[in-house]
């Protein structure tokens, strides 16, 4: 069985450096899109070193962007990447991200899920640097064909859109070179880039990463919801409930406060393919 489940869940936890600087954090906002137009006193603040603000979805990549392939390599887990799919991700933040840093993160898998037809593979990972916790994440990874091991299902919970209208509405463009440019920021999977890949994978072309549509819409939310001001955001999950291919447009639909205070809800769909969903149950959560 390429994955056991016992095996991944009691292994050591692993401990590695992560480093990053300025120019790290700028490859990463350029990859989700920032920096249009050029010269925009609003994008400068994600492309400018001088008035840089990081993102917090910048803690997926931070370091290397271990956000999925940490838990690909951890013992009892042997997986063909062809079956891999991103199936969610929160992230937490302890405080704002530094544009430069050095820190310490701790990750293990949490749970490997029987979900029938497929495992899904709970990832956690701490990281703090000498002043403290910076941020906590979890990514659900989904592999096709490997369930029905006879393990623990886990709880399916699913977010309602409002039946109000939305309080904003924002389209995002996904340039035709968007995922060449995302990969380099550390998630190399083929999926993104080889056509004869991806169509091993079951896809006619390569799609965009889950992880970028995920940093496209946070920005979304953070320049129309919260002023522009990273520092807000307190944390961010979403399910992926579809795959976006570059050349398409993500809508991106905000509602404040649902469900509840200090909360924005968010839905992601393609326009092009009649509002396919690309991401759902989404909630921010801001000061």
């Amino acid at each position: 069985m390429p994955i056991d489940a016992a095996q991944a869940v009691a292994a050591e936890p692993r401990t590695g450096e992560l480093t990053w600087d300025h120019k790290d954090v700028i490859l990463y906002h350029l990859g989700i899109g920032a920096g249009t137009p050029a010269t925009g006193p609003d994008e400068l603040r994600y492309t400018l070193e001088t008035r840089l603000h990081v993102l917090p979805s910048f803690a997926t990549v931070a370091g290397g962007g271990r956000a999925v392939s940490g838990g690909l390599g951890t013992p009892g887990i042997d997986v063909d990447l062809a079956a891999v799919l991103h199936g969610g991700q929160t992230v937490e933040l302890h405080r704002p991200l530094p544009v430069r840093g050095t820190a310490t993160g701790t990750s293990r898998v949490e749970a490997v899920l029987d979900k029938g037809k497929a495992a899904v593979i709970v990832h956690r990972s701490d990281v703090a640097d000498a002043d403290g916790p910076l941020w906590t994440s979890r990514s659900d990874i989904y592999v096709r064909g490997e369930g029905g091991f006879g393990g623990e299902r886990g709880s399916t919970t699913r977010l309602d859109a409002p039946g109000t209208a939305p309080t904003w509405t924002a389209d995002r463009p996904i340039k035709e070179d968007q995922a060449l440019l995302y990969r380099l920021s550390g998630d190399w999977n083929p999926l993104h880039a080889d056509p004869e890949f991806a169509k091993r994978a079951g896809f006619d072309r390569p799609i965009l990463h889950g992880l970028c549509s995920y940093g496209i819409t946070l920005k979304a939310v953070v320049d129309t919801a919260l002023g522009g001001d990273v520092a807000r955001v307190r944390a961010y999950t979403t399910r992926f409930a579809g795959v976006a291919f570059p050349g398409e447009t993500l809508r991106v639909r905000m509602w404040r406060d649902t469900p509840g205070p200090g909360r924005v809800q968010v839905t992601v769909t393609a326009v092009e393919r009649d509002e396919a969903p690309v991401l759902a149950d989404t909630v921010v959560t801001h000061t």
